[in-house]
């Protein structure tokens, strides 16, 4: 069920394309190519300014108290046949001169660790230098919650190794990427200490409550753990040790839609504020059977669309309904979420 409030903001921008972004995809897997513009630049810039109060308010301003570490992983650009870059909007995010300005200030892994192809490779670095780094950091994340899981299961299987970097100074020689190796040498130094502390944290017989243990600053975890990704909140629960799980805000490739004005509440009691002026909304009325277990693992069982129904806009959804989202974005683009 889709629950939402709205927000108003007569704020606009003249378009003028300059760009390509590349969707995550579509019901068919294909991705589309959505041009950026003044405006939709300017509508992004808005929302980053409104989310980010919303955080401040809840938990401070994290980027004076410390680092991130967020598990960042670039995507391969792709050229048009007119001879045009587009890539996906994380990886322009991080490619921006802005972000690069702040990187090594504000989160643990170095540049060259995000873009990287060779995923395996720069998990690695990325937890590594998260926990060479354990002491600053103060929030954990991702994009979605099913990378933050797999990181974790990833570092249950790899922290040996990891701690044996760590105490000897010297980075496994499976780590090829010249970029990894360049950016570890700076960074890992021997330290024992630090090896054996982590190495105890790691062989005990539960790793529930692992991630406050291994990074004892951490203020929350911040990821997408509504919707399709709601299904590993009882991982990270158990994972996090009563950290907050903070599902901040609502978006997709054509545009952001939602925040999450509550930011502690459960993954489950989520609630998104949309925002008319950055898409416009459509919503078409679907029959739902949902069964929810003990650990809020949402199973969908039926999903169809009502017969005979046509899309209705914002101010026509009705409460207690189910419905499809279909967003048209200032570029004149569609998509549709669940």
């Amino acid at each position: 069920m889709l629950k939402l409030s709205i927000y108003r903001d007569s704020s606009m921008a003249k378009p003028t394309s300059n760009s390509l972004k590349k969707s995550s995809g579509t019901s068919g897997g294909l991705p589309k190519l959505v041009p950026t513009t003044a405006e939709s630049a300017h509508k992004t810039a808005t929302f980053n300014k409104l989310y980010r109060s919303v955080m401040i308010k809840h938990f401070g301003d994290i980027n004076q108290a410390g680092k991130r570490m967020e598990l960042m992983f670039a995507k391969p650009e792709v050229e048009t046949p007119s001879g045009l870059k587009a890539s996906a909007v994380s990886t322009r995010a991080f490619k921006g001169s802005s972000f690069k300005a702040i990187l090594h200030k504000l989160y643990t892994s170095p540049f060259e660790i995000i873009f990287c192809p060779d995923t395996k490779q720069s998990m690695y670095c990325q937890i590594l230098f998260g926990l060479i780094q354990r002491n600053e950091v103060i929030m954990i994340g991702s994009i979605f919650a099913s990378t933050v899981v797999r990181s974790i299961k990833f570092l249950e299987n790899n922290w040996k190794e990891l701690c044996s970097n760590i105490k000897t100074g010297q980075i496994s020689e499976w780590i090829t990427d010249l970029g990894y190796r360049n950016a570890a040498s700076l960074i890992l130094k021997p330290n024992p200490e630090l090896a054996d502390l982590i190495e105890d944290v790691c062989s005990c017989k539960s790793w529930e409550g692992i991630i406050r243990k291994l990074w004892p600053k951490t203020k929350y975890i911040g990821t997408v753990c509504t919707g399709a990704m709601l299904q590993y909140t009882a991982e990270l629960e158990f994972y996090c040790g009563g950290l907050p799980l903070v599902s901040g805000f609502y978006a997709c490739s054509e545009g952001a839609i939602g925040i999450n004005l509550g930011p502690l509440c459960k993954p489950s009691d989520v609630s998104y504020t949309f925002f008319p002026n950055m898409v416009y909304y459509e919503f078409l009325s679907i029959k739902e059977d949902c069964d929810t277990n003990s650990q809020n693992q949402v199973q969908l069982n039926v999903m169809s669309h009502h017969e005979d129904t046509r899309p209705v806009d914002l101010v026509n959804v009705k409460l207690g309904q189910c419905y499809e989202v279909l967003v048209t974005s200032s570029m004149g683009m569609i998509s549709s979420n669940y």
